[in-house]
């Protein structure tokens, strides 16, 4: 049995990522069980374990004669950020602009994470409202160039977004941690933002790594807090 024990975590932590990284929105139906199992290799058994685990986890409803209905209420930025609430609730357009799309060579960041490679995938991104061109964030990731990932400055990142690129690579995040600080605005990030030097800006820091403890991505964001708020939430009695 621990092969499928493993099997149904594995489907829960892939269905999981695409569902809080807004693959599938909440109310949306997720595929149905024929789907998931070719889709995955599994059977019946091991899908409705997974299925399951997602149920627990209050992600998805199951509803007899209906299927699994997302109930994830998060509101990510497109990739990871799902504490936070953009645009304080408003039904604003963002566009994002790809400032670097690159492999680099980053001894220091390999060192600090304790990446086996010097060279990652450099994804530098602003995001502006629509209508006005104003910046609310600037985004630097960096994912270990390795595999298919060396690939994508030359293939392109998967609906424009690197989180469902990474999904579709099979490097699904397993855990995380941040920080969380605000800082004045340095020289060159306030010219990409349009901003003026020194205005307060959050900034947040995560690193995600997979279930084998091997660095999916780190990413760095310089968040505007007129339009960004921490949103926390606890499922167990503990402190946060």
């Amino acid at each position: 049995m621990p092969g499928q024990v493993q099997k149904h975590h594995r489907i829960a932590e892939v269905l999981a990522a695409e569902i809080r990284s807004g693959v599938h929105g909440r109310g949306s139906r997720l595929p149905g069980e024929h789907a998931l199992t070719k889709r995955f290799g599994v059977s019946r058994t091991t899908l409705r374990q997974a299925l399951r685990a997602l149920g627990e986890e209050g992600l998805i409803e199951t509803h007899a004669g209906i299927g699994s209905i997302v109930a994830f209420d998060g509101t990510p930025l497109d990739h990871r950020l799902g504490w936070a609430h953009a645009l304080a609730g408003q039904p604003r357009v963002l566009r994002t602009e790809v400032l670097r799309l690159e492999t680099a060579s980053e001894p220091s960041l390999a060192a600090e994470l304790g990446c086996a490679t010097d060279d990652f995938l450099a994804l530098d991104r602003v995001r502006r409202f629509a209508e006005d061109g104003t910046a609310v964030s600037l985004e630097r990731s960096r994912v270990p160039a390795v595999g298919a990932v060396a690939d994508i400055p030359r293939t392109g990142l998967r609906e424009n977004s690197l989180n469902r690129t990474l999904i579709a690579l099979g490097r699904v995040p397993h855990s995380s941690e941040g920080t969380v600080s605000v800082r004045g605005l340095a020289a060159e990030d306030a010219a990409l933002l349009g901003r003026a030097p020194g205005e307060p800006f959050l900034r947040l820091s995560q690193v995600y790594r997979a279930a084998d403890g091997s660095l999916v991505e780190r990413v760095v964001s310089l968040l505007d807090p007129a339009h960004f708020e921490l949103h926390v939430r606890s499922t167990s009695g503990g402190t946060p």
